[in-house]
């Protein structure tokens, strides 16, 4: 489980196609401190650690399914690449964000960007299939990162983001048509099929 607080932010450093799709993650946590097998969200898909180093920097390993690139926007990673990086919640830590399990729902697209004062507010739109879980005021997790949405217009969301989100994540360079991780809020999922059986 994550809170969708970004802790880092990685950059990809190499991609192999062997049966899976192994990415080598540069980062600046401390790698003696993640054990082989620990889960960390990467743009916001929760990925297993299955090797870590130091040289020339910090670095780990991820093996990612072809059911995962299917489902995301990994499909696109690149050498070069920066990610949005959390470490799994301990229990005791503090709970800033929302609950976020990694799992991926499916994809939203970039449809609008627009400067306000220093913020930015970024129109997405979401599946069809997953918009009905999107409401004002709730919470979505969009590359692994904790927001919360501003209005929604059918399959189309607004989200405002400050300097501070901007500065600390890779929101800073998002641009109009990128493919985004979208995790709909787990207790909507579950009000929605509550109601299903009503």
């Amino acid at each position: 489980m994550f809170t969708g607080i970004v802790t880092d932010m990685g950059e990809v450093l190499e991609l192999e196609q062997r049966g899976d799709l192994r990415a080598r993650i540069g980062t600046s946590y401390d790698v003696g401190g993640i054990d082989i097998g620990a889960s960390i969200a990467c743009e916001g898909v929760c990925l297993t650690v299955v090797a870590l180093g130091s040289s020339p920097r910090n670095w780990f390993d991820v093996e990612i399914s072809a059911e995962s690139v299917s489902k995301t926007n990994l499909s696109g990673w690149k050498i070069g690449k920066r990610l949005n990086l959390e470490r799994a919640l301990k229990v005791g830590d503090e709970l800033g964000g929302h609950i976020v399990s990694g799992h991926v729902d499916g994809v939203a697209k970039v449809v609008a960007i627009t400067p306000e004062g220093d913020s930015l507010r970024v129109t997405f739109r979401a599946p069809e299939s997953l918009a009905k879980f999107i409401a004002p005021k709730g919470s979505v997790a969009l590359n692994g990162t904790s927001l919360t949405v501003n209005e929604v217009n059918g399959c189309d969301f607004g989200i405002n983001f400050i300097p501070h989100t901007q500065k600390v994540t890779t929101w800073g360079e998002v641009a109009l048509g990128d493919a985004v991780n979208l995790e709909v809020d787990t207790m909507a999922r579950y009000v929605a099929r509550l109601r299903e059986w009503a």
